[in-house]
């Protein structure tokens, strides 16, 4: 009786982790995959932080600790570019092939004419602490938008309920960007031509854990607490997301 009613619990949790995302139908081994792209590369390292930290230290961070949540959910991941080395943007699409969901890491910077001076530890820097928060994009060229932008939407609903909050800068035309609104409750914005996005095979998204330029979120960043705490809000949100989707 007793491994009766154990393979009935197995049977119905199995029930539970089958997915129904875009391209997926099978059993819990076959549970998707999510591939995690780490933003820029050592040898061009996107934005630098108000105190000198390149972005490509904190998306490798960050991918790392997502990575982990993943996992700790049960959920298979691939990293791409992990060690910066991957040149071709592409390529990034080309190594997610077969994963499920993309998830293009980056941290956030703002336009040149917000930058303003200080020095820390005997350098100059740039910094601005104008603006703060995470945001969310995705592409209308990807053949799953809809699926890229459920997620997306999901994520930034997750985060919030965890006490994070978005920027809004993007969409300020002063700001010299004006993108358009994706989910304006949520965070997400549309940004069709970002190449990771729109060559991917499956549903994608960029997302921009906060802003370094500002030095107060630039600490808060680095914080493997609040990382952490992050990581669980997307991964939590992503989960829901791929087993819920049409």
């Amino acid at each position: 009786m007793g491994r009766l009613v154990l393979l009935q619990i197995g049977f119905f949790s199995a029930l539970l982790l089958v997915g129904t995302f875009p391209g997926y139908a099978g059993s819990v081994s076959q549970y998707p995959s999510v591939a995690i792209d780490v933003g820029h590369t050592r040898a061009h390292p996107g934005a630098m932080s108000a105190r000198g930290t390149s972005e490509f230290v904190f998306n490798q961070a960050f991918a790392q600790q997502l990575r982990d949540a993943f996992g700790a959910r049960g959920q298979r991941v691939r990293i791409i570019n992990e060690h910066g080395g991957l040149k071709n943007l592409r390529e990034r699409s080309q190594y997610a092939d077969g994963a499920a969901f993309l998830i293009s890491v980056h941290h956030d910077s703002v336009q040149p004419h917000y930058l303003e001076k200080w020095t820390y530890n005997g350098s100059e820097r740039r910094f601005s602490d104008r603006y703060s928060g995470f945001s969310l994009f995705v592409s209308r060229l990807n053949p799953h938008v809809a699926a890229s932008l459920r997620c997306a939407s999901a994520i930034g609903q997750s985060l919030q309920a965890r006490g994070f909050s978005f920027t809004k800068h993007h969409a300020e035309p002063i700001a010299g960007e004006g993108r358009e609104w994706a989910d304006a409750e949520n965070g997400v914005y549309y940004y069709d031509e970002l190449i990771v996005l729109k060559t991917a095979a499956q549903p994608a998204l960029l997302f921009e854990a906060g802003i370094i330029v500002n030095r107060v979120e630039e600490l808060e960043l680095l914080d493997a607490d609040r990382q952490r705490k992050m990581a669980d809000a997307i991964a939590d949100a992503m989960r829901v997301c791929m087993q819920n989707g049409k």
